[in-house]
């Protein structure tokens, strides 16, 4: 070695020495920002101090001082995030209590999530958002903490913060060329949106914006539906049309989706609904017939003279209702009845992050109502609270089943029609099943505050470190293999949804009936599918995310078990890095245990009375059931009338 280092050219000595001199003084650089960065702030204080205590022992602390390398944003190559950054405040120590702890027993075993994003759009940064949205709930519940304490503060009625409907009639509020409707807590399946107005002024052009929240440094909010009426053309036509975007900061404005379309032969179904419908534009002797005999006034297809105007929706110096409802793949406009355009939900801009709607251009606003909001119940008032609260779990006894269901922040009300109806299953109730809701953070504090409330409540609620996205739903299926595995020990492990009614008694049956404890898929499989290649469609795979022609089996996501030995599987490859991350969940599971081939002797068992696309007679699982059917199902099972289905029966 002595020799080696003779034989160094003595000037290259000399050039590395202050090559590492320079690189010693940016390291204590760097190192003193990141300490001031860290210290500035009480969290980032408590977060050291939690870090390296000998006695910490809440479920947020860290095991160990390893930090993941910092993580570079992959749809930006140029922004680089430090990983200890973003998990930060997601784990430091909180004054909170043993009860409220249990709603975060798998976040200390998700602290690598930052390593498992490669694939899943948006995860960094949903991470990052969680981070703020948790350091803003914590000092609001500690500051309701200090309140309650106060004696002033007590006998005190709970503030409804997440009302169901907000109406404005005032007409002095609405006369403005700009008017703004807040939406506390977002909107869900089955929210409208009634706009009554006349289309007034030079052009009778108006807009109706859905924004959501501002981010940090960003000088505006996304616009997750920009409706933008024009009924004297644009530069591509001089007929009336409506445009139909998205914006946000970083992708600027969307693919723009106009009706009546310039392609009608391409146009896509949404909810079984046509992107535009083909009436839109289109000149209708009959039609023409039907309105001059039906109506007083001139809203459609008219005949002036020799002249015959296309029919379009809106018309200038005519009133209208226009609805906004939010249906499961995206936005649905109805006009004085009839539908008239329909808008897919893009990625990441989902109906749960709108938080105002505002309407702008020249228009005579009358009315404005938002119905079908999403609301929690007040826990005061509900009389039978005991029987809706999570049953303890028993460290001592193993589960026979347990089962994880996916649900967003906003979602109170299926939230609340699962407990009053198949977790009321006795094998429920008496602890030999249990259930969770997996719920990531909302970017709404207001909305965090409710959920959190209710956490503490009914006990079933699993905090997920993360903002939601569809993209990232398949963390949560780890997170449930991991509760089902390190938080209890389960002989099953189930995914679900919130809109799916399941029968837990048959699931029970049926995994008796199969017998197989170990290497088993039950659901509904599916063993021959492909990508889809489809840009446009909300399931598009592109060949990189799997160059594949085909996928794996897999089960469809409404409804499937796998047995303890997959689960653990699972979460070991992922605490050593070795799980592949695919946004489509159900697939995702298909591809890991394709993967546990080489060491579990895997059997995939169909059923097939887990129905995805809603209800059949006869059925274990029926998805895209309402609060409404929910509760119908859970009656008819109790009248006696078996597994039937909700409609006009």
């Amino acid at each position: 070695m002595e020799i080696r280092f003779k034989a160094v050219n003595a000037s290259l000595i000399s050039r590395m020495k202050k090559w590492l001199g320079s690189l010693l003084v940016a390291s204590l650089f760097m190192l003193l920002i990141l300490r001031y960065g860290v210290m500035k702030n009480s969290i980032g204080e408590r977060y050291l101090t939690s870090l390296f205590s000998p006695n910490a022992s809440n479920p947020l602390e860290l095991h160990d001082a390893v930090v993941p390398p910092a993580v570079q944003n992959p749809e930006n190559a140029s922004t680089v995030v430090p990983a200890a950054a973003i998990v930060l405040s997601l784990l430091a120590q909180r004054n909170i209590s043993k009860e409220e702890e249990k709603t975060l027993q798998t976040w200390n075993h998700l602290k690598h999530l930052v390593n498992h994003s490669q694939g899943l759009p948006n995860a960094v940064d949903s991470i990052k958002d969680a981070g703020g949205a948790w350091n803003s709930l914590m000092d609001s519940v500690e500051e309701k903490r200090l309140r309650d304490g106060n004696e002033s503060s007590r006998g005190r009625g709970k503030e409804k913060q997440c009302p169901y409907f907000l109406n404005k009639m005032n007409n002095s509020e609405l006369d403005n060329s700009i008017y703004k409707l807040r939406v506390p807590c977002g909107l869900t399946q089955g929210s409208a949106i009634t706009i009554i107005g006349i289309p007034n002024g030079l052009l009778g052009n108006f807009r109706i914006d859905l924004t959501g929240e501002s981010l940090p440094g960003e000088p505006d909010p996304p616009i997750i539906l920009h409706y933008n009426l024009r009924l004297h053309g644009d530069k591509i036509t001089e007929d009336p049309v409506i445009v139909q975007n998205t914006w946000t900061v970083a992708h600027d404005w969307g693919e723009e989706e106009r009706c009546p379309t310039p392609a009608p032969e391409k146009i896509k179904k949404v909810d079984d609904l046509d992107q535009c419908n083909k009436m839109v534009g289109k000149e209708d002797s009959q039609f023409i017939a039907i309105t001059h005999s039906n109506t007083s006034r001139r809203s459609s297809t008219v005949q002036e003279g020799s002249k015959t105007r296309k029919y379009f929706p809106f018309n200038q110096n005519h009133p209208f209702v226009a609805t906004l409802r939010v249906g499961l793949e995206g936005i649905q406009m109805t006009v004085d009845g009839k539908h008239i355009t329909s808008f897919a939900f893009r990625e990441t801009l989902e109906p749960w992050l709108v938080s105002e709607i505002k309407i702008s251009g020249d228009l005579k606003l009358i009315s404005v109502l938002a119905s079908g909001l999403p609301t929690s119940e007040d826990s005061e008032h509900i009389n039978d609270l005991e029987t809706l609260q999570s049953v303890p779990l028993s460290l001592q006894r193993p589960l026979d089943l347990f089962i994880g269901v996916f649900s967003t922040a906003n979602n109170f009300k299926r939230r609340m029609a699962v407990r009053r109806t198949w977790m009321q299953y006795p094998a429920v109730r008496s602890g030999a099943v249990a259930v969770r809701f997996f719920v990531g953070l909302h970017k709404n504090q207001i909305v965090n505050e409710e959920l959190w409330d209710e956490a503490r409540t009914y006990g079933d609620v699993q905090l997920m470190p993360f903002v939601d996205y569809y993209s990232l739903i398949t963390w949560k299926t780890l997170a449930i293999c991991i509760f089902g595995t390190e938080v209890v020990s389960a002989k099953f492990v189930m995914k679900t949804d919130d809109d799916a009614f399941v029968r837990v008694d048959e699931i029970l049956a049926s995994l008796n009936r199969i017998n197989m404890a170990h290497g088993l898929l039950y659901g509904l499989i599916n063993s021959d599918s492909r990508p889809d290649r489809n840009p446009h469609s909300k399931w598009y795979i592109s060949p990189e995310e799997w160059p594949g022609a085909r996928y794996p089996a897999w089960a469809h996501g409404p409804g499937y078990v796998v047995s303890h030995d997959i689960a653990k599987e699972i979460y070991l490859r992922y605490k050593k890095g070795n799980l592949k991350m695919f946004k489509l969940e159900d697939v995702a599971m298909g591809i890991w245990i394709a993967d546990l081939k080489d060491v579990l002797k895997v059997q995939y068992k169909k059923e097939e009375k887990v129905y995805p696309l809603g209800c059949k007679d006869g059925y274990i699982v029926a998805h895209y059931q309402g609060p409404r059917e929910m509760l119908c199902l859970w009656q008819k099972l109790q009248e006696g009338h078996g597994a039937r289905c909700c409609g006009d029966r």
